[in-house]
C-alpha cells in the first residue's frame, strides 16, 4: 500500500477524516452506535444485546463516546442508581454515514475478517 502523499495530508478534508476515526476508530464503537440506534439502553441491556463485549471494553467506549458528544449518559434517582445511555442530536446525525458505510461495503462485497 503507497504511503498516503504529504499534499494529501495537509488537505483539512484529510484532517477531518482523521478527526472522526480518531473518535469512532475506537474498538467497538461502531456496535456500540448501532445498539443505541435502536433507542435508550441501559448498561445491562447494552451489555446483553452486544454480548461479544467485554464489561471494562463497553464501560470504556461509552466514556469515550459520551467524552466526545456521540453518547448522553443519563443517571436516574432511584435505589439502586440507573444509567441509560441514548445518542446526542450528534450521534444521531452519524447514522446516515453509518448506513452509507453498509451500502459500500456491501456493493463491494466487504466481509468481517476472521
Amino acid at each position: 500500500m503507497e504511503p498516503v502523499r504529504e499534499e494529501l495530508q495537509e488537505t483539512p478534508a484529510f484532517n477531518h477524516i482523521c478527526s472522526v476515526l480518531q473518535i469512532l476508530g475506537a474498538k467497538w464503537a461502531f456496535l456500540v452506535i448501532a445498539q443505541l440506534a435502536e433507542g435508550p439502553k441501559r448498561f445491562n441491556q447494552l451489555h446483553r444485546d452486544a454480548a461479544i463485549i467485554k464489561t471494562q471494553s463497553l464501560t470504556d467506549v461509552l466514556r469515550h463516546l459520551e467524552g466526545s458528544g456521540i453518547v448522553r449518559r443519563e443517571v436516574f434517582p432511584t435505589v439502586p442508581v440507573s444509567v441509560e445511555y441514548s445518542l446526542t442530536d450528534k450521534g444521531l446525525d452519524f447514522l446516515d454515514s453509518l448506513k452509507e458505510m453498509e451500502k459500500w461495503a456491501e456493493k463491494w462485497g466487504v466481509e468481517q475478517s476472521s
